[in-house]
C-alpha cells in the first residue's frame, strides 16, 4: 500500500468553486494506467494531472493527464493546477520547471508573490490547419446550433493546436454564445470525422476593456460536454488570431485576456501571450491564478 496525495485545485481564478477544477496527484510514482484512469473517473474533473519523478537528468519530472474516460496528451488548466499544487506542497520559490508531457518537454514558470503563486505555461508548437470547406463548416455550425449568419466573417472555421487541437468558431454575439445548446451526439460523430475532439466558440463582443474574448468549449467525444475554462483553447486562439491577421500586435508580442465559463457559473480568466516572428506565432504562453479547494490522501 502507498499513500497518494491528491489536491483539488480551481484554476484561472482566486475564488473557490469558480474557474476550471482539476485533480492533481503530486506523488504519482507507482500508479498504473488503470489506477490513474480510476482516480480520474472518481474525482470526475474534466482532467486530473499525475506528477511523476524525473526519469532522466534533462527534466524535473513527467506529467500525464486523464479525463474521466481517457488519457489526453496535454491540458492547460490541469498544468496550472499541477504546478500550483507542487508549489504549495513543497513551498517552492519562484522558479522554472521543465516537465515531460506527451507533446514534448515544456517549461512551466512558477511565480511566487505574497505567499501565493501564479503559473505560466509554455504551450506546445502552434499549428493551424486549412479552413474547412463549406460543407464541413456547415455541418459543424449546425451541430453547435449556429447559422452562417451568426459567424464573424473575419474568422475561418479551422483547427488550431498547441498539442491538443480545437476547432475554432468565431461568432458575433455574446448572447448567442451563452444560448448555445449543441447536439453532442453529432459533435461526437464529427470528432471522428475531423480527428479533433474540441470545439471552441468565441466572440469579441465584450463589455470589459480588459477582456478581449468570451468563449465556450465543447468536447463530448472525450467525455466533457462543456469545459469551464480551457488553456488549450484560449492559447491556440491567440495563434489563430495572429496567423489570420485578425488581431494587431506591438513589438512582436500579442497579449490578451480571454474569459470563459460564465454559462456554467464557473467564470475564469486566462492571460495569453503570443511571441511573433515574421508575422507568424512562434511561442504561446498562458498565465493563470489558482486556489486549492481541498487536499486529501488515498491508499492504494
Amino acid at each position: 500500500m502507498k499513500t497518494f496525495k491528491i489536491y483539488q485545485v480551481d484554476t484561472f481564478t482566486k475564488e473557490r468553486f469558480s474557474g476550471n477544477s482539476a485533480g492533481v496527484v503530486v506523488n504519482a510514482d507507482g500508479l498504473s494506467d488503470t489506477q490513474m484512469q480510476q482516480i480520474a473517473r472518481e474525482l470526475n474533473n474534466s482532467e486530473t494531472a499525475f506528477i511523476f519523478s524525473p526519469d532522466d537528468n534533462d527534466s524535473d519530472g513527467l506529467i500525464r493527464y486523464f479525463t474521466p474516460t481517457s488519457e489526453v496528451p496535454i491540458c492547460g488548466h490541469a498544468t496550472i493546477a499541477a504546478m500550483y499544487a507542487k508549489a504549495m506542497e513543497h513551498n517552492l520559490d519562484s522558479c522554472i520547471l521543465r516537465f515531460k508531457t506527451k507533446v514534448g518537454t515544456l517549461p512551466f514558470e512558477i511565480v511566487k508573490e505574497d505567499e501565493d503563486y501564479q503559473v505560466i505555461m509554455t504551450q506546445g508548437k502552434f499549428e493551424l490547419s486549412p479552413a474547412f470547406d463549406s460543407t464541413t463548416t456547415q455541418q459543424i455550425l449546425a451541430a453547435l446550433g449556429l447559422d452562417h449568419s451568426d459567424t464573424d466573417e473575419r474568422c475561418p472555421v479551422q483547427i488550431a493546436s498547441t498539442g491538443h487541437s480545437k476547432v475554432m468558431v468565431g461568432i458575433k454575439s455574446r448572447q448567442k454564445l451563452n444560448a448555445l445548446n449543441p447536439n453532442y451526439s453529432t459533435l461526437i460523430a464529427l470528432s471522428k470525422q475531423l480527428n479533433c475532439n474540441g470545439y471552441f466558440v468565441f466572440t469579441f463582443e465584450s463589455d470589459d476593456e480588459d477582456i478581449l474574448t468570451h468563449g465556450r468549449m465543447f468536447a463530448p467525444a472525450i467525455g466533457i460536454n462543456e469545459d469551464p475554462v480551457t488553456g488549450n483553447a484560449n492559447g491556440p486562439l491567440g495563434g489563430y488570431l495572429i496567423q489570420n491577421k485578425i488581431a494587431g500586435f506591438q513589438q512582436n508580442l500579442f497579449e490578451f485576456n480571454g474569459k470563459q465559463g460564465e454559462k456554467l457559473n464557473r467564470a475564469g480568466v486566462i492571460n495569453v501571450s503570443v511571441r511573433i516572428e515574421n508575422d507568424l506565432p512562434v511561442l504561446i504562453k498562458i498565465k493563470g491564478n489558482a486556489t486549492v479547494v481541498f487536499k486529501t490522501e488515498i491508499e492504494i
